[in-house]
């Protein structure tokens, strides 16, 4: 992965509480941020004493390097939210600009702590649909903003591969959002998706959740293997 592929954008362990519905029984979980990019939870959880790993493929770059192109890419991001109003709520957050000093201060955190992380084995460079971790090492994995979200990119096949992978290192699986990003639409994925991995012995419901910015954006689907 080249680093101009990436466009960073970071969220705050307040979002995570709300895309996840993580209650105070899951912050005594051993969790795995899955795509965590420049977010600040594994900072904010670290600091709560809590157990966090952060696996992603930018944790390979220098942190200066992820400053760069975070300044090159956010005045994109917020130009096209502008360019797209109708298609986000615009409640607790009112305005593209309030959103994006928000997000800037999540990433500011994420940066902060890169280096001491990297050196605590706290950020791992790992991406989907492999990653370095063994069978049931995690109680939780966490994905949110790749799969669905990108489902014009990553194919039906690889989203299973994905959620197989984290299945298997994780006793439960949440992923945030299920729709297309943009759109506001369920990916197309999601149903043959469901029906493929139901038939091979996993649990999986969908369920409404404390967070809407993207509009159709409130729901997670949650799964897990069957012993």
């Amino acid at each position: 992965m080249k680093l101009e592929q990436v466009v960073p954008w970071g969220r705050s362990l307040a979002d995570y509480i709300n895309m996840f519905h993580l209650t105070r029984s899951d912050f005594r979980a051993f969790i795995l941020d899955c795509a965590g990019g420049p977010s600040s939870f594994n900072t904010e959880m670290t600091q709560q004493q809590c157990r966090v790993i952060s696996c992603d493929p930018i944790y390979q770059f220098r942190v200066e390097e992820i400053r760069q192109r975070i300044g090159e890419t956010y005045p994109i991001i917020i130009e096209k939210l502008a360019q797209n109003l109708t298609k986000f709520v615009w409640q607790e957050i009112d305005s593209p600009k309030r959103l994006g000093d928000l997000r800037m201060v999540a990433m500011e955190k994420f940066l902060a702590d890169l280096e001491l992380g990297i050196a605590e084995k706290r950020y791992i460079f790992a991406e989907l649909p492999d990653l370095p971790f063994g069978d049931r090492q995690f109680d939780l994995a966490l994905c949110g903003h790749f799969l669905f979200t990108y489902s014009e990119q990553f194919s039906l096949e690889f989203h299973l591969d994905a959620i197989r992978e984290m299945c298997r290192i994780a006793k439960e699986v949440r992923i945030f959002p299920i729709v297309e990003n943009f759109t506001g639409a369920r990916s197309w994925h999601l149903d043959p998706l469901q029906a493929e991995l139901r038939e091979q012995g996993y649990q999986i419901s969908i369920e409404g959740v404390n967070y809407e910015f993207q509009k159709g954006g409130n729901e997670m689907i949650r799964v897990c293997k069957v012993s």
